[in-house]
């Protein structure tokens, strides 16, 4: 019996190929229109319908990247169910660079939006309805903001057994069990009743090579733990550590900063983590673990001013 097509804005995907479309969001003042880019690839087979986006915030483009080249690897004549890929949902900050849109939302604090809102809450709105609604699992690619970096990292409702199961199968060597924030994709999401996976790797508007091939393998070993796809031959990656709590360590001072620590690495409480100095090299102030556990994060800004955020740690669960 051969699979319904797939519905999705004005088109229908037949089973067994990929689309690409264009789903309208506005027009420029110039008078160019500005769409949502979509590619849908509708297997063959049963199986679930699942979508991974990316550059909600304009400027983290690891996430494009990871898109580009899990779908370089996908074939609807082979898949299982079907997959939505959005690898740039923030078009407006996309094309100057900006985390925010035009009107400075935070297009990440806009959803579930509205049809007649702002900017933002119609980008939402759109994104829901077109992409999410039609979803029983999304991934959601973020990178570090604000000339920050970050470890690889899921970020999930850990307490949830299927949510959990597939933070475990992308295996990142961090899964943070993270509390949902209001007006985010991933709570909104949740609200529909998908199960959502977060992950945050690497720095905004670089592609960090490590990041991005975490990335691409996680997302694969999520859909192949779906059963989407046929899992790669090979050794099991180590396990993610699970953490429940972290926080930033903040500087006491300012000056310029010098840190000894690495993203992934184990670190104590009241372990040294870097130090502050003057323009002359003269020791300002000491920064220091206020806890045990991972390093998940840290500046990337050599000047920093007291109460910066320097070192995120993670407190393994």
């Amino acid at each position: 019996m051969v699979r319904e097509s797939f519905a999705i804005g004005s088109v229908r995907v037949r089973a067994g190929a990929a689309r690409d479309l264009a789903l309208p969001i506005t027009r420029l003042v110039t008078g160019a229109d500005v769409d949502l880019p979509v590619r849908v690839l509708h297997g063959r087979e049963d199986g679930p319908t699942v979508w991974v986006n990316a550059a909600i915030h304009g400027d983290e483009v690891v996430g494009v990247e990871v898109i580009r080249q899990v779908l370089a690897g996908l074939s609807a004549k082979t898949l299982r169910g079907t997959l939505i890929a959005v690898p740039i949902v923030n078009v407006h900050g996309f094309m100057i660079g900006s985390r925010y849109l035009p009107d400075r939302r935070d297009l990440n604090r806009s959803f579930p939006g509205s049809p007649r809102g702002s900017l933002a809450a119609r980008i939402a709105h759109l994104m829901m309805t077109e992409v999410v609604a039609k979803c029983e699992v999304g991934i959601d690619l973020h990178t570090g903001s604000d000339q920050r970096s970050n470890l690889p990292q899921i970020r999930a409702d850990l307490d949830d057994p299927r949510t959990r199961d597939l933070a475990e199968a992308f295996a990142a060597p961090v899964m943070l069990n993270a509390r949902l924030r209001d007006g985010s994709l991933r709570h909104a999401a949740r609200e529909h009743g998908a199960t959502v996976l977060l992950y945050e790797a690497g720095e905004a508007r670089r592609f960090d090579d490590w990041a991005v091939d975490a990335g691409v393998d996680g997302v694969r070993r999520v859909l192949a733990r779906l059963d989407m796809i046929d899992a790669e031959p090979g050794e099991d990656p180590p396990p993610s550590v699970a953490c429940d709590r972290s926080g930033w360590v903040r500087a006491r001072g300012s000056g310029i900063l010098h840190l000894d620590v690495h993203l992934g690495q184990e670190v104590e409480q009241g372990q040294r983590l870097g130090g502050l100095s003057d323009s002359f090299g003269r020791r300002v102030r000491l920064v220091h673990a206020d806890r045990t556990g991972i390093v998940v994060g840290r500046t990337e800004a050599p000047l920093v001013n007291s109460g910066d955020a320097v070192v995120h740690i993670a407190e393994r669960d």
